[in-house]
């Protein structure tokens, strides 16, 4: 099985309690974070009405109902809400919440999607877990409409200075995988979140990818001391 695959096949195994253990690891942080990330983008983006939000790695779905909470409060019309996950656990979990939705199960790097389709995408703590990266990013540009936004939340690498620093890396290596392990019952998909930070970019690598690909960075913040860092880059002609 390849490294993708193996990825995969790990958020099958803890579908059924990753809602669960993503707000007690994150203790209830990560919504805020998602609902601000919808909300920036729309005032960026600046549309009445908006034919498709695309939400790749969705898992459960709970970015789409974001998206369409801000969306409603801002009186913007969306037509389709599109999920797309390549883990048919999550995607099983998404259908039961979210019914209403829309879902394809495919990697991010191979979006079933026609060029210039969507008006945003986004993908929330998911970019880590894309092995072919670069490719993935080239897939949200084709899809997005000239002007189309992309927005991205991720736990970057972050250099270790601090006390705080600290702190927040004992928590992230020794914490959170014994935790998310009695959560989810499995350590090692646990143990495999804080390793997968370790080993990814850090914000500037990211960002300096983005454009690389073609994007314009746009909006970049960072929360929780650096925890979760929300880009928001736009594909073409300005906002």
């Amino acid at each position: 099985m390849d490294r993708q695959k193996k990825i995969v096949h790990m958020f099958d195994q803890i579908a059924t309690r990753y809602d669960l253990a993503n707000r007690v690891l994150s203790f209830g942080s990560d919504v805020g974070w998602r609902k601000r990330a919808c909300r920036k983008a729309l005032d960026l983006y600046k549309r009445a009405s908006i034919e498709r939000i695309v939400d790749v790695a969705c898992g459960t779905g709970d970015m789409l109902a974001f998206w369409q909470k801000e969306a409603m409060k801002k009186g913007v019309a969306v037509r389709e809400y599109l999920g797309i996950d390549p883990s048919g656990g999550m995607l099983e979990v998404a259908q039961k919440k979210f019914p209403h939705f829309a879902y394809l199960q495919a990697y991010a790097q191979q979006l079933p999607l026609s060029d210039e389709s969507a008006e945003i995408v986004s993908i929330t703590y998911g970019i880590r877990n894309v092995v072919e990266r670069e490719k993935a990013f080239e897939e949200f540009f084709r899809v997005l409409k000239p002007g189309g936004v992309l927005v991205i939340l991720e736990f970057t690498k972050k250099e270790r200075q601090g006390v705080l620093d600290r702190g927040v890396e004992f928590y992230m290596q020794k914490v959170l995988p014994f935790i998310g392990g009695l959560v989810s019952g499995n350590k090692e998909a646990y143990e495999y979140l804080p390793n997968s930070i370790d080993h990814f970019l850090t914000t500037k690598q990211l960002v300096d990818e983005l454009e690389q690909s073609g994007f314009v960075m746009r909006y970049l913040r960072s929360f929780s001391f650096g925890v979760s860092t929300l880009f928001i880059a736009q594909k073409g002609e300005d906002l």
